[in-house]
């Protein structure tokens, strides 16, 4: 506790220092936590936003590097980049975050996670993360929260501007971008191709052949990746305000990886979008929105000496199994100003998901239904914000959630907030049928969260502070048979805190994470950490600029967790540090170097899996300012 408190009034007293600084900065636009942009002042819900500044500043290699350490987010790799990849928001479960590329819910529907590993960080031009429960605006899975991706698009009488980035780095790392966009009057484009190899680490150590833990296997070899992704986007605006935006992104990977009944994977992920907005009437938005997410994984298996040069898989490898699957999605949103501050949203989502596989799933098609609303009020100091959402879905049938929030802004800017909503999990395809192809009838997760928040941006400066608590019951797990069951609960508590700043030519952001996320059953396991889940996580991204040239690091740190519910296999904590350094030859050319793991840290997030050590990154960059 005083740990606790102490970081808090580090947070708050960093921030304060620098209230009187500079002006108040304009302010900030984010969409998803509402469902339409919303002043980020406005928004009572948590929200950190990385932009294409910063992620050109970060030099990230995948989107883990991005996500890893924000307030909340831990995530767990399977044996380094391009591996098997999961995300747990504020100690939640991996399946209870709601991800969106360009408004499009992505993740393959049988497991129900999206592929993290295979989202092309060269394609990203911003990425908003929500905490806290939002299935009463998106129905299933926001129970931790939701992360939207947006793709890099051109802008309104923008010249046409290309891009162009080239990587090289340790274990024969190469990766490359090559993009234009641009825009008229009132129209606007981008179109872009990228790619990424590495010959890679052994991904599951040696040992790790164990009943029941690591990959079940020994494969002291390396295990490559590579991928190839593209991403159009464009739009058009009339005059009147009528606008038509569409995007489509696209990535297709060869993954190795060690396994005694798989061993390596050609995925391929899509995702597309197209929407149209325009005003019904004054003071009412209308939009309609149609979208689809596809996810194609052919599984094979072949010896320990494996190679990506193989071109005909149905000799040189045997193929064990696959899993397609498709999302169809379709929206019809309506945005209306009641008064001055005072906007009601209302709208139904339609969502259908199909899959094909060699297993034999009783069902393979579901369809869900989803009715929303959000009143969002300001009257002087005091914001209010209501929404509910019923949904109804062919497999598990009715649930209804629904969130209150309030907030008080005193005269000095601070902002205080409380809230309180429920959220749910649909059970996937692979919780009801998988393995046996018969159903289980298992009942959807459900939360209930309650949140008190702190807030500020004093200047350039911007700091807050939040503490929660969240129950999930009929949480899913197995029985004595393997079977799924709903038994298991949890309780979470966690406090939450980031900072950040853009003055004098120093980059400051901060963010730390104290939580308890315990097993809440009554049997042996009632107060166990639950899986893969720290109980403290901090992270601090520092640069500055020199004139032509930029310096800065990171430092990440993690408190220990466990790789089961029983307790009984400990990951250790650890801290890593990276260096980087960014030289602007022009306004439009540079050249980047990074070193990440700079002390040669050996550490694991998933028991029995290796991570990378120190590694070398060197980029030349074509990125004008636009």
């Amino acid at each position: 506790m005083k740990k606790t408190l102490l970081a808090t009034a580090l947070l708050s007293s960093i921030a304060m220092a620098h209230a009187a600084d500079t002006p108040d900065q304009l302010d900030a636009v984010v969409v998803t936590a509402n469902r339409a942009p919303t002043p980020v002042d406005d928004v009572l819900a948590p929200v950190t936003v990385i932009t294409r500044e910063d992620i050109e500043r970060l030099q990230p290699v995948e989107l883990r590097d991005l996500l890893t350490g924000l307030p909340g987010v831990n995530v767990a790799n399977t044996g380094g980049i391009g591996q098997q990849t999961s995300l747990f928001m504020r100690g939640t479960n991996s399946a209870h975050t709601l991800v969106l590329v360009d408004g499009v819910r992505v993740g393959t529907v049988g497991a129900g996670l999206p592929a993290y590993e295979q989202l092309p960080v060269d394609q990203i031009d911003r990425i908003e993360v929500v905490r806290g429960p939002r299935s009463s605006l998106y129905g299933s899975d926001a129970i931790g929260g939701v992360i939207q991706i947006f793709t890099r698009h051109g802008q309104a009488g923008e010249a046409p501007t290309p891009s162009l980035s080239v990587t090289g780095g340790s274990h024969g790392y190469t990766a490359g971008q090559v993009g234009i966009s641009g825009g008229t009057q009132h129209a606007w484009y981008n179109a872009s191709l990228g790619g990424q190899y590495t010959s890679g680490i052994n991904a599951c150590r040696i040992g790790a052949g164990t009943a029941f833990q690591g990959c079940f296997t020994d494969e002291p070899d390396h295990d490559a990746y590579r991928t190839y992704n593209g991403a159009l986007s464009g739009g058009y605006r009339w005059d009147d305000g009528t606008e038509l935006t569409g995007s489509w992104l696209r990535s297709k990977g060869d993954i190795e990886y060690d396994g005694d009944f798989q061993n390596f994977t050609r995925r391929s992920q899509q995702v597309a979008g197209a929407k149209l907005a325009f005003d019904a009437m004054t003071d009412w938005r209308m939009s309609l929105s149609l979208g689809q997410n596809q996810d194609r994984a052919d599984n094979y298996l072949d010896g320990a000496d494996k190679t990506l040069d193989f071109v005909d898989y149905g000799v040189d490898k045997a193929r064990v199994g696959y899993l397609y699957s498709k999302r169809n999605q379709a929206t019809w949103q309506n945005d209306f100003t009641l008064a001055k501050d005072q906007t009601l949203s209302v709208g139904v989502d339609y969502q259908q998901e199909k899959l094909k596989s060699d297993t034999d799933y009783l069902k393979d098609t579901r369809n869900n239904t989803g009715v929303f609303a959000l009143y969002q009020g300001v009257f002087g100091p005091h914001e209010i914000q209501l929404s509910a959402r019923h949904d109804h879905n062919t497999q598990f049938g009715n649930h209804t959630t629904g969130s209150a929030a309030y907030g008080f802004r005193f005269d000095n800017g601070m902002k205080v907030t409380a809230s309180y909503g429920t959220a749910f999990h649909a059970p996937t395809f692979n919780d009801e049928f998988y393995p046996y192809g018969a159903p289980v009838d298992l009942k959807p997760e459900k939360s209930r969260t309650a949140e008190i928040g702190l807030s500020a941006r004093p200047g350039v400066w911007n700091w807050a502070v939040n503490a929660y608590q969240t129950t999930v019951d009929d949480l899913i797990g197995f029985d004595a048979n393997f079977l799924p069951i709903n038994v298991s609960k949890a309780r979470i508590r966690g406090l939450e805190g980031q900072v950040g700043a853009d003055v004098d030519g120093w980059h400051v952001r901060g963010y730390l994470t104290f939580q308890q996320p315990e097993n809440r059953d009554d049997g042996v396991q009632k107060d166990n950490l639950l899986a893969r889940r720290p109980r403290r996580i901090a992270r601090v991204d520092l640069d500055k600029d020199l004139g032509p040239v930029t310096v800065g690091g990171s430092v990440y740190s993690a408190g220990y967790s466990y790789d089961d519910a029983a307790n009984t296999r400990r990951l250790g904590g650890y801290a890593t540090a990276d260096l980087r350094a960014t030289w602007h030859l022009d306004t439009a050319w540079s050249v980047q170097g990074r070193v990440a793991n700079v002390a040669d840290k050996r550490y694991e997030t998933a028991s029995y899996y290796n991570q990378l050590g120190r590694t070398y990154y060197l980029t030349v960059r074509y990125s004008p300012v636009r």
